[in-house]
């Protein structure tokens, strides 16, 4: 994981893709926290309305020309750049989850359900690439403390296992 203001070098998908979640996403959920506060229910219009003012923060960070009329969109879109992946992935995590708590219909699903996958995209960028085979190999024989010649034994001779 990086750790500080470092970042690990991913692949321009990868970043792509989150930012795209995160400003398709947030268009998305501007407009069906505004159809979920076309409600009845109290809890859904403080849900809608807590759901297009999530919106609007990814939006602003993920997707600044689409805020252009905002001064401060600006230097709060190079501020959350400048963090870590694992900050904006909580970030995004909790922005998402209270408008469930709210109330439970199909608009607050999907409006910050593309939300929280934005977080999660952001998650998956913080844990970094995977190790290669030869290294994952060799921290699994490390940590099982079991040498070559044991586990030869116990696979070659099925009745070793039962003495042990």
């Amino acid at each position: 994981m990086a750790s500080g203001g470092q970042q690990v070098e991913l692949p321009w998908w990868q970043k792509y893709l989150a930012r795209g979640v995160g400003c398709g996403g947030g268009v998305i959920a501007l407009g069906l926290g505004l159809f979920n506060c076309i409600s009845f229910s109290a809890w859904c219009i403080v849900g809608g309305i807590w759901q297009m003012v999530a919106a609007f923060i990814v939006i602003s960070a993920e997707a600044p020309c689409c805020c252009m009329f905002v001064d401060f969109v600006q230097r709060y879109s190079m501020w959350v750049d400048s963090r870590p992946h694992w900050q904006k992935s909580v970030f995004y995590v909790v922005l998402a989850i209270p408008p469930f708590t709210m109330c439970f219909s199909v608009s607050i699903f999907l409006g910050s359900g593309l939300i929280f996958l934005c977080g999660v995209l952001y998650g998956l960028m913080a844990l970094g690439k995977k190790g290669s085979r030869e290294d994952m190999m060799a921290a699994a024989h490390h940590q099982s403390g079991m040498t070559t010649s044991q586990s030869a034994i116990l696979v070659d001779d099925p009745e070793a296992w039962r003495s042990t």
